[in-house]
């Protein structure tokens, strides 16, 4: 039987999902090898995981390295790869905000500056709002941009706000909720039909049965 490759997020949404996949009866005891290997085999389910780095598992799926893949919504919608969207895990929820000093209104400001690891999304929700601002692209530590006057605010993935707590910063406005996402290649779901729609189908089950 041909292996079935999965790419998940390194870290918690890792384990979280490996635990899901034992629960559904598709693998075994592969939580424990998490931190030490990048690849874990489950011989007997036929299935390959490979963990990689969250913002590159629709990357692997889309190009086909990964037949499914487990990816936040939030990326998904930074990154529009093409994949399809299959299922809502239900974990890893979190939310997309606008945030700045306190002194600072998320309204309309003239040259105002947005620091951001998503871009694309941050793009679109000021477009929608009709305000032109300028994006400055970050790779990490955004919360540090507006303390320093890099930006006025930013657009950022947030779980339960400690962080911008901690900075001084607060949320001004809330963009859309996430979550984390199975998602398919879309030949696999041709060529591999039968064992994917199998693997589908049992992980929503676990995923209602548990109200994850």
């Amino acid at each position: 039987m041909e292996y079935i490759t999965i790419a998940l997020p390194k870290g918690r949404m890792a384990e979280i999902s490996l635990n899901i996949f034992e629960k559904a009866g598709f693998s075994h005891n592969t939580v424990a090898d998490i931190s030490r290997r990048l690849v874990i085999t489950d011989e007997n389910s036929r299935l390959k995981f490979i963990l990689v780095k969250p913002f590159d598992v629709p990357t692997y799926v889309e190009h086909g390295a990964a037949d499914l893949g487990v990816s936040g919504k939030d990326i998904l919608l930074e990154q529009k790869r093409d994949c399809y969207e299959i299922l809502d895990l239900k974990f890893g929820k979190c939310k997309m905000v606008v945030a700045g000093l306190m002194d600072i209104k998320d309204n309309f400001l003239s040259n105002k500056r947005v620091a951001t690891k998503f871009p694309r999304i941050a793009e679109s929700h000021y477009k929608q709002k009709g305000e032109n601002v300028e994006i400055i692209k970050l790779n990490g530590s955004v919360e540090l941009a507006p303390i320093v006057g890099l930006s006025e605010v930013i657009v950022d993935i947030v779980e339960t706000g400690r962080t911008l707590k901690e900075n001084g910063l607060i949320i001004h406005d809330e963009i859309f909720q996430s979550s984390a996402r199975l998602i398919v290649n879309k030949a696999s779901i041709k060529t591999k039909s039968d064992r994917i729609k199998e693997i589908i189908y049992d992980i929503k089950k676990i995923i209602d049965k548990d109200n994850i």
